[in-house]
């Protein structure tokens, strides 16, 4: 019921303030006919404009609580010295008053305002009457009727800044959802990209390699040409299989009765990948220092990614279709370096257009492990790339601090 008499007044504020004016004109009527000391009658007719200004700054007292309070308080002050009990129905407009005070100022207002018309009050209705047996009535009541709006406001400004606090937090809860989503998606989008990237990126350089060695040698020399497209067969028909496996990777769902994936690259497919490149016509050079060590395969995937897309860079790029591979394992980390002499100045081959985003791949898969990658210019010639990975996982906070080149191809 309550809630339902709030929800009305707040819809319909101009009649709430008429409504409650008109009924604490009638109170004050009232409580005048009604409030008469004996030992001290009040006047026979009291000023009618009192009525008319309190009815007034109740109307008021929504939107100019303060001066409403004022008013009304003055008015209360006149009738009381004119000998009136200070009851609750004389003190209507002022218990209003104080109630929209306390509902929409701070507890300070409250308090300097609340002490101000409880002293002027007490003072006027002592004045107005002897001493007698409506001593307790004057003093004590006039306090405690007082107390009881401001009470009232006080709960109904501490409930609604706790609302709007909640409502505040549920606001900041939806926001801080939509935001976390959109980091999701977007993750989840340069994930994808990067793994489409990496399942296609290298078997379209090598195919771009063997295509244009084989234009450039079909008149010349008939039987290695065919061997090339055949070559070139074998490594399109791979960039499907494996372009394949990572939509079917990214599609899967967490179902227990599905088939087991295809285990992820790693080192151990290295020669397989030294044997496409050889075909494209880069002639890659392997080189192992230490002890192997067994790598996590989140490891073992970001090697052979980094490898992978190293060696399409050489592909593309190196000018004496030659690229060295080093891999030498120390107690705790593997480092990668790949290394070609050069960038091509002419030959058979065109270039391939790309925007740097298989080095910002590399890096990344390299810092998700607790890794760092280098890329750039060789000061003799040629480029490198060179990566530290960890043989377990870790977070890129732990990761060893290390120079990072933001040089693209």
């Amino acid at each position: 019921m309550t809630g339902s008499l709030e929800r009305y007044a707040q819809r319909h504020a101009r009649v709430a303030d008429a409504l409650t004016a008109v009924a604490s004109c009638v109170c004050t009527v009232f409580g005048a006919r009604i409030g008469t000391s004996e030992s001290a009658p009040p006047h026979a007719l009291w000023p009618a404009w009192i009525l008319v200004l309190s009815g007034v700054a109740v109307v008021a007292s929504r939107s100019r609580p303060r001066a409403a309070l004022v008013v009304t308080a003055a008015a209360a002050a006149v009738l009381t010295a004119l000998g009136y009990l200070p009851s609750p129905l004389l003190l209507a407009p002022v218990m209003t008053a104080l109630y929209w005070l306390a509902a929409l100022t701070d507890a300070r207002t409250v308090g300097v305002y609340g002490s101000a018309t409880m002293t002027v009050l007490l003072a006027t209705s002592l004045a107005g009457a002897p001493i007698g047996d409506d001593f307790t009535l004057r003093t004590v009541g006039t306090v405690l009727w007082l107390l009881l709006p401001v009470s009232l406001g006080s709960w109904s400004r501490l409930r609604r800044a706790y609302v709007e606090s909640v409502q505040a937090r549920a606001a900041h809860a939806e926001r801080t959802r939509e935001e976390e989503a959109r980091l999701r998606v977007a993750e989840e989008r340069m994930r994808i990209a990067r793994e489409l990237h990496d399942a296609v990126a290298h078997h379209m350089a090598v195919a771009h390699a063997q295509a244009g060695t084989a234009a450039h040698l079909a008149d010349t020399h008939p039987e290695q040409t065919r061997r090339i497209l055949t070559d070139l067969v074998g490594t399109t028909t791979a960039a499907l299989l494996e372009l394949r496996a990572t939509v079917g990777v990214l599609r899967r769902t967490a179902d227990p009765d599905a088939d087991p994936l295809e285990p992820a690259p790693g080192l151990d497919r290295l020669p397989t990948l030294v044997a496409a490149c050889a075909s494209a016509g880069l002639t890659v050079t392997v080189d192992t220092e230490g002890q192997a060590r067994p790598l996590s395969p989140g490891v073992d995937l970001t090697a052979y990614r980094i490898i992978q897309e190293a060696l399409t860079n050489a592909t593309k790029h190196a000018s004496d279709h030659a690229a060295r591979v080093r891999l030498r394992y120390d107690d705790a980390r593997l480092f990668i370096t790949v290394t070609n002499d050069g960038t091509t100045d002419g030959g058979p081959v065109p270039p391939v257009p790309g925007g740097g985003y298989g080095l910002m791949g590399m890096r990344e898969r390299a810092h998700s492990v607790g890794g760092d990658l280098r890329a750039g210019p060789r000061p003799e010639g040629g480029f490198e790339v060179a990566a530290a990975l960890p043989f377990q996982p870790r977070t890129p906070a732990d990761a060893p601090a290390g120079r990072r080149h933001e040089e693209t191809r």
